[in-house]
């Protein structure tokens, strides 16, 4: 499978809002270990499955690392947020918190897949 980079970009955007949208109603259904396995979406899959022919780029691994650490932020933050400590300002947009930063990096990394794949 192709990986369609700015798909990925835009469900990475939508999986964040949905995110902070159950961790603001207090959603205590969300379990940490789920969040912090970095191959079961379908970004991981990609990196773990296909996408793994480009293990010798560069790009390639900042962007296996980059996903990696953001699940392992938001695993983090579900735990912090289960524990009943605020998470509000950790989650809000172009913060310099440890998910925002972690998100952005991903992003950055999609987009640089996208151009030495296609450049």
């Amino acid at each position: 499978m192709q990986m369609d980079f700015d798909a990925a970009i835009g469900t990475h955007s939508k999986w964040k809002r949905t995110l902070r949208r159950s961790l603001a109603a207090g959603d205590a259904g969300l379990h940490p270990g789920d969040f912090r396995a970095d191959d079961k979406c379908e970004l991981g899959q990609w990196i773990y499955g296909e996408g793994a022919r480009h293990s010798a780029l560069a790009e390639f691994t900042n962007l296996k690392y980059a996903h990696a650490r953001f699940h392992t932020v938001v695993g983090e933050l579900v735990a912090k947020a289960n524990a009943g400590e605020p998470v509000n300002a950790d989650m809000e947009p172009c913060s310099n918190s440890e998910f925002s930063t972690a998100s952005a990096a991903i992003v950055m990394a999609l987009m640089a897949m996208k151009k030495r794949l296609r450049g």
